[in-house]
């Protein structure tokens, strides 16, 4: 008797289809497992008999064999589980075998029958959705795995209600999507005294997704600014809001099923390893990059991250992508995220202030932010000094924009940018144009070009330098309605390029 059902493995965030082949033959008493099962999945058959017998079934004596093809896939987590379970059930004829070979199944069992929730319910509703099949899961779920809409997806709460589903005696109802997660009470920039210019800088980040550098002394609002981030930024869009939900429900961060339109604000500590940032481990998991995904990574305390993972940014920033390498798997993540850097300007921090700073001024400052390699400080295309704010400004009332007035003009100048990368399904922001559409759509008016290419042969930008310099420029123009870039444009864009370091190292 041989009878099959499907379910998934990750690679990345694709889920890819894994068939779950189950014989049950005359011969000595046995049940193994075989396909590269990790040992999760070798352990399903002891969680399978406990659960079968709770409802009252007993195994036959006879030889089982469930095989997991492609075999030559490793196969890694207790969501197997379930599957095995629904293959089992239909070769001993418990469960129509065609109904099961019908359904992608995902689900961890308990020893009493109840299907316990596992990670990855979205993905796998995607790849269930295009092998045109029904997914089985655990009730909860099954609010995430219904926004996929594109197959129906069954939740149940138990292996005894699969069953009775399957035979008809109950069947299931379709599951619902989970609540959209609406805007929480964000901070405010209102909340900020002072600081104008990098106020200005943030709204600059935000609306062309560039990268941005906070230097300043210990208490000058740094974290407090890039914390406000988030209330600036346009809401996801909806294939946006997909990208981001997927990788979070590998990562077991959905809440309930619910889907958030906001973007994701990751803040890693300064000692989080580099598996930890740019994804790895056992299991090759996404990292704080890939949790940033359409979101914010702010990295406080930026020179005291070790040198290593602080060099593993420089090939995500560009590309938008990371691949985590292993000896036996190459696993890649999408990270199109907006850097947030923070740092002091030495190491006691207190370098502009003669009373407070120590005997090494200034070659301390110089060794500190040494520790942020030229390569790596060439992707700032914006670069702030924040300075301590005085006591007097602290006692004046709030004076500055809301968040709310700034977020308009950005989602103003992301519109603009909508509209113009239509036809360009790779670019959705200033920051990603390159090659001809960035000459394009960048190129500054005569007086711009010149201020360009004197800053240029003064400062020694690099060609990506230069190029960075002009993305932001086309920002600041979207911020100010202007259809072409002008010479204050181009300006505006050097002074925040050269505003740390003095130009490219």
């Amino acid at each position: 008797m041989t009878a099959r059902a499907y379910t998934v493995t990750f690679d990345g965030v694709e889920a890819r289809l894994v068939e779950v082949q189950c014989a049950v033959a005359a011969g000595l008493p046995a049940f193994s497992i075989v396909g590269l099962p990790d040992k999760a999945v070798s352990e399903a058959r002891d969680r399978l008999r406990a659960a079968l017998v709770s409802m009252g079934v007993a195994l036959p004596s006879k030889r089982i064999t469930v095989n997991l093809s492609p075999a030559d896939l490793p196969k890694e987590g207790s969501h197997f589980d379930l599957p095995v379970a629904l293959a089992l059930l239909a070769a001993l004829d418990v469960v129509p075998r065609d109904a099961a070979e019908r359904t992608v199944a995902l689900g961890e069992l308990s020893l009493d029958g109840r299907l316990v929730p596992v990670i990855g319910a979205l993905p796998a509703a995607m790849a269930a959705a295009e092998a045109d099949r029904a997914l089985l899961c655990p009730q909860p779920s099954g609010a995430e795995a219904a926004w996929v809409g594109g197959t129906q997806v069954l939740a149940a709460p138990d292996l005894a209600a699969v069953v009775r589903h399957f035979t008809g005696q109950a069947p299931l109802e379709p599951a619902e999507p989970g609540e959209v997660t609406g805007p929480a009470q964000q901070r405010d920039l209102a909340d900020v005294k002072g600081q104008e210019r990098a106020r200005r800088a943030l709204e600059i980040a935000a609306a062309g997704r560039h990268h941005m550098l906070m230097v300043g002394a210990p208490g000058s609002g740094k974290s407090m600014l890039a914390a406000r981030m988030p209330s600036i930024l346009p809401p996801l869009s909806p294939a946006e809001a997909l990208e981001t939900s997927m990788i979070h429900s590998l990562a077991g961060l959905l809440d309930e099923g619910g889907i958030s339109r906001l973007r994701p604000f990751r803040e890693p500590h300064h000692t989080a390893s580099m598996a930890a940032i740019v994804g790895g481990g056992r299991s090759a998991k996404p990292g704080e990059i890939s949790l940033a995904h359409n979101g914010v990574l702010f990295m406080d305390e930026f020179p005291e991250f070790p040198r290593a993972v602080l060099e593993t940014l420089r090939q995500p920033i560009e590309t938008g992508e990371v691949v985590v390498a292993r000896a036996n798997a190459h696993t890649r993540y999408p990270c199109r995220f907006l850097l947030v850097a923070a740092a002091n300007p030495c190491k006691c921090g207190y370098l502009a202030d003669p009373a407070r700073a120590c005997a090494r001024v200034p070659q301390c400052g110089e060794d500190y932010l040494g520790r942020i390699s030229g390569p790596l400080m060439d992707r700032f295309d914006l670069r702030v000094e924040v300075p301590p704010v005085s006591y007097a400004d602290l006692d004046l009332p709030e004076a500055g924009e809301c968040s709310a007035s700034v977020a308009d003009r950005v989602a103003a100048a992301r519109s603009r940018q909508q509209e113009r990368f239509a036809g360009h399904d790779a670019v959705r922001v200033n920051a990603e144009a390159e090659g001809a559409l960035l000459k394009d759509i960048a190129t500054p008016d005569a007086e711009g070009r010149a201020l360009l290419t004197q800053v240029a042969e003064r400062f020694g930008l690099s060609a990506r330098g230069y190029h960075r310099v002009l993305r932001v420029a086309r920002t600041i123009a979207d911020l100010d309605g202007a259809r072409d870039v002008a010479r204050p444009h181009v300006a505006e864009a050097v002074s925040f390029r050269l505003a740390v370091g003095g130009g490219d190292r």
